[in-house]
């Protein structure tokens, strides 16, 4: 696939995560944005009764930090994070996070039967048309970032090249020359 192609996907899913990520930390002041109560906000966010503490919305807000540099870095829109990391973690980061999505929608997918969630709910109509359609859809990009070869975030310049890895030279067994693909 190409890699103008898997950046804006890793650029989409990294996005939705850091906005995800910013509502669990607005949750965690205490605020209860979209509606007026811990209550109500559990019900349309979980279909259940949970508490909205920051003891557990900022460590989730991390994971969703975390994701979404993750699956930036696996997409080359993060190169110098990405330079810090070792290579597996972006691509298994980013598999993780897949795998999240992918689990999510699939249980959103239940509810849209009506087990374990009321038709008449609010909640049963985001899920069907909000947060089950985005987790399957971003699931499959970040699934798609993960499986993609990584394209080198930086390339290097021709004069510095050592001799006989410049075009049409030879590059030794193991290595990749400037501008080429890589498996992590």
């Amino acid at each position: 696939m190409k890699s103008t192609k898997i950046s804006s996907r890793s650029t989409a899913v990294g996005a939705v995560l850091a906005v995800d990520g910013l509502v669990h930390l607005y949750w965690a002041t205490g605020r209860t944005w979209p509606v007026a109560g811990t209550t109500r906000l559990s019900q349309l966010v979980l279909n259940t009764q949970v508490p909205f503490t920051p003891q557990g919305l900022v460590p989730l807000a991390g994971m969703l930090f975390s994701g979404a540099a993750l699956v930036l870095v696996r997409g080359g829109r993060l190169p110098a994070l990405g330079r810090r990391l070792p290579a597996l973690l972006p691509r298994w980061g980013s598999r993780a996070v897949a795998c999240g999505l992918l689990v999510r929608g699939a249980v959103g997918l239940v509810w849209v039967t009506g087990a374990w969630a009321d038709p008449g709910d609010t909640f049963y109509w985001l899920n069907l048309l909000l947060y089950t359609p985005l987790c399957l859809v971003l699931g499959r990009a970040a699934w798609q970032v993960a499986a993609a070869e990584r394209v080198l975030a930086e390339t290097v310049p021709a004069e510095t090249e050592p001799a006989g890895t410049a075009s049409g030279g030879t590059t030794p067994a193991g290595t990749a020359s400037a501008g080429t693909a890589v498996r992590a």
